[in-house]
């Protein structure tokens, strides 16, 4: 019964209407785009496949625009114009149509007259970048600071463009040739990522958590750099491992799949809420090793980690961070973060490193990582894990093998990821031992 509807165009005033609860959820309410989206999407049982799809692809699609939509219209519209706008600017709809179809007047779209030659026209650099990439001056211009205007542009272009979907195959219950095999069973295409040995890209048009291939655990959806940081832990069967800002476990459930089920394996957190998710993940992932503890954020934690202190083989420090580099799935952080956030995360990471570094052995390895873009949270944080905490470097490529690591540009004990380059999200990521 659902098949034909697919073909059909989608209800316009439905998918109107949705596109700008969700929106109103994000500016009015403060709820993450992802979340909103969610909710919505889960309440509207009865939209078509293709309907759900266009009702997310413009709310990604005005969160990338809105700053250049907003500089275009003269400021900052009600929501209502500025999706009218965005129907013009990405739709190829006219004015008087995109005006009738959302209902605002005419008129307040006059900016857009003329809009790709008067963002040309712009005389300053830095604002012409970030109207044309449509981010906050305040990151076009760290951008350019540090990698140069010409790759801050091809950054920025990549981070405006969809991500794509990517899985990693759960090695507890498939490898990635069987996996994608299963996929195509499902009518599922799928190709294997340049980089992570366990990692498909999935063709992007597909409800992934409605496949069977996933709901028995054959696979997590997980960005191909994050499998990369998972990979160059070295987690093995037999010891003892701690993913020491685990979240909702997603770097968790790869280590268990490195270590074969056979070892410890503890997922800490300060958020019990997030180490549930972990555990209910872990379930459908067949992940039996995985034990979860609830860390305090501040000085409480020693007591809690107490017991670890010093047994650890490996300890992965996957810091909270500004998150720069998945803007691209996440476009509405750039509107989110403050300009002082990064060197705000720093003083964090920093105490973080501190505190879970007690817990590795002599000679054990411990992995920093983070989803930053940026000296402030990435290298200068690892400078601290050497000169401060007198932890020492080891290399990435003895584990993520030297052809890969030479492919990725691994420059020791160190790697960044970035999404023009390597197709990932924007990751960092150091490898340190603990002297013996």
């Amino acid at each position: 019964m659902s098949k034909p509807h697919r073909l059909r165009p989608p209800r316009n005033d439905l998918v109107d209407a949705l596109v700008l609860e969700v929106h109103g959820l994000v500016h009015d309410q403060g709820w993450l785009a992802d979340r909103a989206l969610e909710r919505v999407l889960r309440r509207e049982r009865k939209l078509w496949a293709n309907e759900r799809r266009t009702v997310a692809e413009a709310v990604y699609g005005i969160l990338r625009s809105q700053g250049q939509l907003d500089w275009l219209l003269g400021g900052k519209p009600d929501l209502a114009t500025r999706y009218a706008a965005w129907l013009v600017r990405t739709g190829g709809a006219t004015v008087p149509e995109a005006a009738r179809r959302v209902a605002v007047q005419a008129s307040a779209l006059a900016g857009l007259e003329g809009g790709d030659a008067r963002i040309a026209a712009i005389a300053d650099p830095m604002e012409k970048l970030a109207v044309e990439a449509s981010l906050p001056r305040w990151i076009v211009e760290r951008l350019v600071a540090e990698r140069g205007e010409e790759e801050a542009r091809a950054l920025a272009k990549v981070v405006n463009a969809r991500a794509p979907l990517t899985v990693r195959a759960n090695l507890l219950v498939n490898d990635r040739e069987k996996l994608r095999a299963r996929l195509a069973e499902e009518g599922v295409g799928a190709e294997p990522t340049r980089f992570s040995p366990w990692g498909l890209v999935l063709d992007g048009h597909q409800n992934a958590f409605a496949l069977a291939s996933f709901q028995d655990g054959g696979f997590e959806i997980q960005d191909e750099g994050s499998q990369l940081i998972a990979l160059a832990c070295g987690a093995r069967p037999g010891k003892l491992v701690v993913d020491a800002c685990s979240g909702a476990g997603g770097k968790a459930l790869a280590l268990a799949a490195e270590m074969h089920n056979k070892g410890d394996l503890f997922a800490l957190d300060s958020d019990p809420g997030r180490l549930d998710e972990g555990k209910r993940r872990a379930r459908r992932a067949h992940v039996h090793n995985l034990r979860t503890r609830p860390v305090p954020a501040g000085p409480e934690a020693a007591a809690a980690i107490a017991d670890l202190e010093g047994r650890a083989d490996v300890v992965l420090v996957d810091a909270p961070c500004s998150g720069l580099g998945t803007l691209r799935r996440k476009p509405d952080a750039r509107w989110r973060l403050k300009p002082d956030d990064p060197e705000r995360f720093a003083v964090l990471q920093k105490e973080l490193l501190g505190r879970f570094a007690a817990l590795v052995k002599p000679g054990g390895r411990l992995v920093y990582a983070t989803c930053a873009m940026g000296r402030t949270e990435n290298a200068d944080v690892a400078e601290h894990a050497e000169k401060v905490l007198g932890l020492l470097p080891a290399p990435l490529a003895p584990l993520l093998g030297a052809e890969r690591a030479a492919a990725l540009g691994v420059e020791g004990n160190r790697l960044e990821l970035f999404p023009h380059k390597h197709g990932t999200d924007g990751f960092f990521m150091a490898a340190f031992t603990r002297p013996k």
